[in-house]
């Protein structure tokens, strides 16, 4: 399951598909605002997608770790719009019989949402400039 959302991300909870008899690992995964980037203090974050599209890839990123893996409990949601520092931007859990298969597949789901979902970062900094922040190590444009 892929979600967008511009509510906060600490205030909703994992869904119970992910809580299976047949598992034995849950690896959570939640990346968060920092107060600094490439030796920039950062005051704040402001996401913007192309929701349905970004829906789409998102949808296909878990459906592709489900035909690659075999792991069906997979959720992942990322936030769009203004986030504060110490806000969760992107949650990905994903539960399987063995933690190191749990740890591979929600490896795999991260670097695939940041490198195929379209997504752009803009960074807000404390002296009072923003910048656009291209992400190196994903393949895609940025506004």
């Amino acid at each position: 399951m892929f979600v967008l959302t511009t509510k906060a991300i600490n205030e909703i909870e994992i869904p119970p598909l992910l809580k299976s008899l047949n598992n034995g690992g849950i690896v959570l995964f939640e990346g968060v605002v920092r107060n600094h980037n490439e030796g920039r203090a950062v005051r704040s974050l402001e996401y913007e997608c192309f929701n349905e599209m970004a829906q789409l890839e998102g949808d296909a990123i878990i459906n592709d770790a489900f035909l690659k893996f075999g792991i069906k409990h997979i959720y992942a949601i990322h936030r769009y719009g203004h986030l504060e520092l110490g806000e969760v931007a992107l949650r990905v859990a994903v539960s399987a019989p063995h933690r190191t298969e749990a740890f591979f597949v929600c490896q795999f789901v991260i670097d695939e949402i940041k490198r195929r979902v379209p997504i752009w970062k803009k960074e807000h900094y404390v002296e009072g400039a923003s910048d656009w922040v291209a992400c190196h190590s994903c393949g895609g444009p940025h506004p």
